[in-house]
């Protein structure tokens, strides 16, 4: 299985990065042979949309499912159509953890956006 983790460098002993859209890398994985490799997350610099291309790049490796902190409505529902499965990572910190912890059956797949719809920085406010 492929498995896709935000993460805040690009290699294997990284920090997760709690951002699905806008985190730094997206760090594949081959949950048998733990072959892996990172990439740029294509919505880490985009002005809006961020979840949606970084789902639809996930989309195109592909994965079977991705880990991550948060997970907005539209990169949700992006990732569903892929027929990617979600997970958070809870309190793990770092790649190997999630990946341990993921291997072991002690993530869940989520089935929902983990978040409201607020790619813009306001997060409510008015400006």
């Amino acid at each position: 299985m492929k498995i896709v983790l935000t993460v805040t460098s690009p290699n294997f002993n990284a920090d997760l990065d709690p951002r699905f859209g806008r985190g730094a890398y997206l760090l594949i994985i081959d949950s048998e042979t733990q072959v892996w490799e990172a990439h740029e997350n294509p919505g880490a610099s985009a002005p809006g949309g961020a979840g949606i291309k970084a789902a639809q790049f996930v989309g195109e490796l592909p994965a079977q499912a991705v880990i991550s902190g948060d997970f907005g409505p539209h990169a949700f529902t992006a990732l569903q159509a892929a027929g990617v499965a979600v997970y958070l990572y809870g309190d793990s910190r770092t790649l190997l953890e999630a990946f341990t912890r993921f291997k072991a059956g002690q993530l869940q797949p989520v089935g929902g956006a983990t978040r409201g719809d607020c790619d813009h920085g306001h997060h409510g406010q008015e400006v």
